[in-house]
């Protein structure tokens, strides 16, 4: 089977940031260390929002201020798994991200979430999650969530029983 087709998703709807960040920390609570997760959508679709719940059920201290990296490009934050925020939204070209030392995070003992992530397809280890948000109204976030790779089949998976509680 072709890469990109094998994956198993989850696909659910938030009404709030609140509720998007409820999702992000359900899944951080799940991932293991080394964990990547690539996150797609437009601008204002809430990745940030999943990302900041991702820290809090990593286990980020709450004192930290998880914010969108725009200039940085990445930001490390110390929890009981670490998180390492990309956000490619500056990228210009994928030349660009050998510059960045992207296996050290992808293959590294912490979550790495990356924001903008379509922009380096090809450089994203076969196996990891895919989140895709679209806007669905103000507040409404439709979120497709991909697993790629077994242990991502059962995030997937988790993610979908969570969504039926």
């Amino acid at each position: 089977m072709a890469k990109g087709l094998r994956g198993r998703s989850a696909i659910l709807c938030t009404s709030s940031p609140e509720e998007t960040i409820q999702l992000g920390q359900f899944i951080g609570e799940i991932l293991k260390p080394g964990s990547v997760i690539g996150l797609c959508g437009e601008l204002g679709t809430g990745k940030t929002h999943l990302i900041k719940g991702l820290a809090m059920g990593l286990g980020v201290d709450h004192r930290y201020y998880v914010t969108s990296p725009s200039f940085t490009i990445i930001n490390e934050y110390p929890g009981r798994i670490p998180l390492n925020h990309i956000d490619l939204y500056r990228l210009e070209e994928m030349d660009q991200t050998e510059e960045l030392g992207y296996e050290e995070y992808f293959y590294g003992d912490g979550v790495t979430a990356i924001e903008w992530a379509e922009k380096i397809l090809p450089f994203l280890p076969e196996d990891r999650l895919m989140v895709e948000i679209a806007h669905l109204g103000e507040n409404r976030r439709k979120f497709r969530i991909r697993g790629f790779g077994r242990p991502y089949w059962d995030i997937a998976r988790k993610i979908d029983r969570w969504k039926a509680d």
